[in-house]
């Protein structure tokens, strides 16, 4: 067998989180946009999850904007211990749902307060610089002013430590000149593989990567290759997907999103899927 356990944990911030953990976005209603249909449900979801042995939750203020914060303050708070909440800042939410860019040092300071104000937390684990770049895939350009923002956020308690997201490898070179980068969020998955050498990279540093869209976002991946093997190894497609994810390096921290519980069992259900080498390679092949 090519891999047949992969390691569960990954030091992320200096502390051991599963490495399936949840991405909170779709709890906000349609466009991540106004608050969910049921709010019951919602933090429901979220109750399931830590029960379940998630202790790392991707979200952000801009989520709602703010609906998806709160329902994880009311779902979670107080938290428990080992619970890592990573958040992220750059952008807002215009009142037609669109995503603005919001890159200003007076920005980013605004969205750490809103963050803490409305996880009602005192100081944030991790919060992710998030570049506009081009939408969901990065574009050079400085961000020096950024990082430097939220280092400043860092010195004054407010920010345990510091990731980015949407980033270039000359972009997160640019960064730890100016601060310790402890995780890395960009558009990654099975089809999309542009960041297969950072990825190594940054496991050899012990740099957490975390791939947004592991299932290809708004547009899921569709692969007839994907859902043969699917089929052979008794799973859906998209738990062999984010299953290839774990076994592509121990670095990959995948937080998976969903609005339901039946989705939620079978994203943590994945984590059990292993390979053969000859399956390992068919799905390489697949992003090849």
């Amino acid at each position: 067998m090519s891999n047949p356990t992969t390691p569960d944990t990954f030091l992320l911030a200096g502390r051991p989180v599963r490495r399936m953990g949840y991405g909170a976005m779709q709890l906000a209603g349609p466009g991540v946009f106004g608050p969910p249909n049921d709010r019951h449900a919602a933090v429901a979801l979220l109750r399931e999850a830590l029960a379940s042995g998630v202790n790392h939750i991707d979200t952000s203020d801009f989520y709602g904007p703010h609906i998806t914060n709160q329902l994880i303050r009311e779902a979670l708070h107080p938290y428990p211990g080992d619970l890592v909440i990573v958040t992220k800042v750059g952008a807002v939410r215009g009142s037609d749902g669109a995503w603005l860019p919001a890159l200003e040092p007076e920005d980013i300071e605004r969205g750490v307060h809103d963050n803490l104000r409305n996880l009602g937390l005192d100081v944030l684990d991790v919060v992710n610089m998030r570049m506009m770049g081009n939408v969901h895939e990065p574009a050079e350009g400085s961000l020096e002013k950024q990082v430097t923002a939220l280092a400043e956020l860092q010195r004054r308690g407010l920010v345990r430590h510091i990731g980015l997201s949407n980033v270039t490898a000359t972009q997160i070179t640019e960064a730890q000149r100016i601060a310790e980068i402890v995780c890395v969020q960009n558009h990654y998955n099975l089809v999309r593989r542009e960041d297969d050498a950072l990825i190594d990279e940054l496991a050899g540093k012990g740099i957490a990567y975390v791939p947004f869209f592991p299932l290809g976002g708004f547009t899921p991946i569709q692969s007839s290759a994907l859902s043969d093997i699917a089929q052979t190894l008794g799973a859906t497609p998209m738990q062999v997907a984010l299953a290839w994810l774990l076994h592509r390096s121990p670095n990959i921290l995948l937080i998976p999103g969903t609005s339901t519980l039946g989705h939620l069992r079978e994203n943590l259900q994945a984590s059990q899927l292993s390979f053969t080498d000859e399956v390992r390679a068919q799905l390489d092949a697949i992003g090849g």
